[in-house]
């Protein structure tokens, strides 16, 4: 392990412990609602993705932060560490999260050869904005409201979602390809690209809609990163 791979894991835990320690002090300080302190955290973590990208050029030593949270979160969600992870109705999310996030930087971040990185980003952003924003959007201002099995949602919540995915799903498909951050991916076609963010969008926003209990950090990034494959493959 080089040098800049032990500072690369450095800056990433420092940037988590920061954003865990914010979260804790907008709850604790500013009084600030644990349903609000969680998706900021959950935001922030997910964002961390490019930080991944900047900082490591072997995706086995890349994927070693968010693979070592799977443990971490584990322990914060089982013992109640971090109030600010804490809701009424808390789930295991903050585990799927870091799972979902390591399985699919390991599927497709190669980034010395034909890296398809942007197809993972793209599932997380998904779940990071999407999920996140229909969450906040379907408690406070949800209305309408309707459930599959177990799952309780609002259409307010999921026309959020299906909306802010496919936005922040265009922009990583439009501008992460062939940047610094992943030089080795291919740009996609507008055709393309709007197909892909539209029907990725539309099988994320399902699998939000019916998945209970905090699994929609594990199918929505899932299903939207394996619908891009499809057709980015196709």
């Amino acid at each position: 392990m080089t040098i800049s791979n032990i500072v690369g894991l450095g800056i990433s835990y420092a940037y988590a412990i920061t954003l865990l320690l914010v979260g804790e002090a907008l709850q604790r300080i500013a009084g600030v609602k644990p349903d609000l302190t969680r998706k900021f955290v959950h935001i922030g973590a997910g964002m961390w993705v490019f930080g991944i990208l900047a900082l490591f050029d072997i995706w086995q030593v890349g994927i070693i932060p968010f693979a070592s949270f799977i443990f971490i979160n584990f322990l914060l969600y089982r013992y109640r560490i971090i109030r600010a992870l804490d809701s009424s109705n808390s789930s295991p999310g903050t585990v799927y999260f870091a799972i979902t996030v390591t399985l699919l930087f390991v599927i497709f971040w190669r980034p010395l050869f034909m890296d398809q990185v942007p197809i993972a980003v793209a599932g997380v952003m998904a779940m990071t904005w999407g999920d996140a924003l229909a969450a906040v959007i379907g408690k406070y201002y949800g209305k309408h409201k309707y459930q599959c099995g177990q799952s309780i949602r609002s259409w307010e919540g999921s026309t959020v979602m299906f909306i802010v995915s496919t936005v922040v799903i265009f922009l990583v498909l439009k501008f992460l390809p062939g940047s610094s951050l992943s030089p080795h991916s291919l740009p996609w076609e507008m055709r393309h690209l709007v197909l892909a963010s539209l029907l990725s969008a539309g099988a994320a926003t399902f699998v939000e809609g019916v998945s209970p209990f905090g699994t929609d950090n594990l199918t929505v990034p899932l299903v939207a990163a394996g619908t891009i494959g499809i057709i980015g493959n196709g």
